[in-house]
């Protein structure tokens, strides 16, 4: 019998937690100076842009404003601040009445 068609199916591992993708993508931030929007933990949200990282924390600069550091335990979510979302479409109807005379 082919193991490759064996009728005892495999379990698939979950996938892991880290992607080692953080890194890139914070620097990609950093050397293009994007426009960033923070929401942390606490429910504050701080924009301004990532000028340096390591494995603990960030500095967010900021016009006019303190630099901050933060811990990276203390951030939900970071996100582009200068990209605008699209608003949303009504669905169109799947199909059309059809009127009667």
């Amino acid at each position: 019998m082919n193991a490759a068609f064996s009728p005892r199916r495999r379990s698939k591992t979950p996938p892991p937690g880290e992607t080692g993708q953080e890194a890139l993508y914070l620097r990609s931030l950093s050397d293009r100076q994007v426009p960033v929007q923070i929401k942390l933990r606490d429910g504050e949200t701080v924009r301004g842009w990532i000028e340096y990282f390591d494995d603990g924390m960030l500095r967010l600069t900021r016009e006019g404003q303190p630099n901050l550091f933060i811990y990276k335990q203390q951030i939900r979510t970071i996100g582009e601040a200068g990209r605008k979302r699209l608003p949303r479409t009504p669905a169109a109807p799947a199909a059309t009445q059809e009127r009667e005379a």
